[in-house]
């Protein structure tokens, strides 16, 4: 009796993972599609001296909804990766199955996260981008570290306000504390992101024989090394974040797919 239980355990565990693999692969094709919007918005945002509040509103609920989403995704693939190792003692054809659902959809996930990633970084250096321009315009020249700093204080006042008696305009000066609003939102939003791949790496440590990937990783990390040169001291530790992030993500398909190869 009690071994009919286990199996009928067993299987009832298999229907909710099968379940969740299906939900879960819908959910990650939605935050495909909301990221590709994400970088029609930030074009969008990036081309107009001054964008328009409603296309701002649209890209803040539809970063919010990205987190939710992403949060969603991350719980259940830790649901599944937890009936995965309960089962682990029952060698079977179907848990090999649920295996290689379980890490195609890791990898899935982990390559759509980059991509949103990435458009962030690249929305950021952009937005400065801008603003340096909007800062030569008026006459006021500044470098990559004096305009990290500005970034740093969190009041782009520091330099605007001595710009003033220049006859700045005030296009030009919304447009500057707009993008520096800008540039705040989405620092809090690579934060969050890293937070959660941190989590993640957790989960898929286990998947593979980590041994393997050492010499791979160690790469990665000189690469990284070599790529992240900020002139800025004060902003540093918040750019290297984003290029770990980067790495981070880069390290867990790796193991992802060392996983399905081994399997």
């Amino acid at each position: 009796d009690d071994t009919e239980e286990l199996e009928i355990a067993v299987d009832n565990t298999a229907f909710m993972d099968e379940f969740f693999s299906e939900e879960t692969r819908q959910n990650i094709d939605k935050i495909s599609e909301n990221v590709e919007e994400a970088k029609k918005l930030y074009s969008i945002i990036l081309s107009a001296p001054i964008p328009e509040q409603k296309t701002k509103d649209e890209l803040e609920q539809l970063t919010a909804e990205i987190k939710k989403m992403a949060n969603s995704v991350r719980n259940k693939l830790k649901s599944m990766e937890r009936n995965i190792e309960q089962d682990e003692a029952r060698s079977s054809a179907d848990l090999r199955i649920r295996k290689s659902q379980h890490s195609v959809l890791s990898r899935k996930f982990v390559d759509v996260m980059t991509k949103y990633n990435e458009a962030q970084v690249d929305f950021r250096e952009r937005s400065k981008g801008r603003i340096q321009r909007q800062l030569e315009i008026t006459g006021k020249n500044t470098t990559d570290e004096e305009l990290e700093e500005m970034l740093e204080s969190g009041n782009p006042s520091i330099f605007t306000s001595g710009i003033m008696d220049s006859q700045i305009s005030k296009q030009a000066l919304s447009e500057i504390e707009g993008r520096h609003k800008d540039i705040v939102r989405l620092e809090s939003s690579i934060k969050e992101l890293h937070d959660m791949f941190v989590d993640i790496a957790m989960l898929v440590e286990n998947q593979s024989n980590m041994d393997q990937s050492v010499g791979f990783v160690e790469r990665a990390v000189a690469d990284t090394k070599k790529a992240v040169k900020y002139q800025s001291e004060a902003r540093r530790k918040l750019l290297i974040l984003a290029a770990v992030v980067v790495l981070l993500l880069g390290i867990v398909a790796l193991i992802i797919g060392l996983s399905v190869g081994l399997n």
